[in-house]
């Protein structure tokens, strides 16, 4: 069994304690009861709603997690996947989980919202539905499902550097189909794209070693939104008869960073604090035309050596110290 699996694991017995409190706006069994190795996994809840959802700030193993909407989210970092322990349990916004299924959990995304997944380390790329929260494990920014792991050649491993990018328009259109309308009555929502609707195909080397990430185009046989008009159907169709794809991907580097901060002599504090931890480097960005002082420990050699050096920076003072791939 992988160590993101391990992980999980011991989230799900945290998370289990922090909804017991009073966290409504988790299911409890998204990320919850343990199947049976050998048995068939059992039906879905007679009880599923599925809905539109971005819910209320909530606490998990004391840390808090503030949903909303965003459709311009793109961010890089570390992913796991999950399956078996959670198959045909009710997802964060009520539809029922499929390991087999093209999806994923986020800790603070609108749900369900799309988005294109791309693996850093071999160039694959999907595009999935994001209907469940999570991963509940520090230094993890998604949950892919067993599935979207196998497309992104990354199950066996358990762990790999992503890129996660919301399709707006994708997105705007799924939210506009799927918010109550103003009597207050849900709409019928879209199933996530089955197992066998997805065609996977073998793949070379990602070329160009060391070109710059670019987003990969629709599908060729699929127009650009502007131009034939995006529908709900039409988003629909795209997560249930994508490919997967590979993009020109340039060799990444995982660090911890401790910080971002708009003053130097802030960021210089933190600096100072961590000595004890590692040498920690202070890198000058810009962040809407502002700039902003980051507070970087690495680059590390590998997930695990990025996993201890996180939870050192965490216990040194720094509870919002995240993973980041550059």
């Amino acid at each position: 069994m992988c160590k993101a699996w391990r992980g999980s694991r011991i989230a799900v017995l945290l998370l289990s304690g922090a909804m017991l409190a009073g966290c409504a706006e988790i299911n409890l069994f998204a990320h919850g009861a343990k199947s049976v190795v050998g048995q068939e996994p059992p039906p879905p809840a007679a009880s599923a709603a599925p809905n539109y959802k971005i819910g209320k700030p909530y606490q998990v193993a004391g840390v808090w997690y503030y949903p909303q909407e965003d459709f311009s989210y793109d961010e890089t970092g570390i992913a796991s996947w999950y399956g078996p322990n959670f198959h045909a349990k009710l997802t964060a916004n009520g539809e029922v989980f499929d390991q087999d299924a093209v999806t994923a959990a986020h800790k603070t995304l609108q749900m369900p919202c799309v988005a294109r997944v791309t693996n850093l380390e071999n160039g694959r790329s999907i595009i999935v539905r994001i209907n469940d929260r999570g991963p509940f494990v520090n230094g993890r920014i998604l949950d892919l499902s067993r599935h979207s792991a196998q497309l992104l050649g990354m199950e066996g491993k358990g762990t790999a550097k992503v890129r996660v990018q919301v399709l707006n328009e994708e997105s705007r259109v799924l939210a506009g189909k799927l918010k109550p309308d103003s009597a207050g009555n849900e709409p019928k929502l879209a199933q996530a794209a089955p197992r066998g609707s997805v065609v996977a195909e073998t793949l070379p080397p990602p070329p160009g070693a060391h070109a710059k990430l670019a987003a990969p185009e629709l599908s060729s046989s699929a127009p650009a939104p502007a131009q034939r008009g995006m529908t709900a159907d039409a988003v629909e169709n795209q997560l249930a008869n994508q490919e997967v794809k590979t993009v020109p991907v340039h060799a990444t580097n995982i660090y911890v960073q401790a910080g971002s901060f708009a003053r130097h002599d802030n960021a210089l504090r933190v600096q100072a604090r961590l000595s004890s931890v590692g040498t920690a480097q202070i890198q000058q960005a810009n962040v809407q035309g502002k700039p902003v002082f980051r507070v970087r420990l690495g680059p590390l050699a590998s997930v695990e050596d990025a996993d201890r050096m996180l939870d050192a920076v965490v216990a040194a003072g720094q509870p919002d110290a995240r993973l980041v791939v550059d």
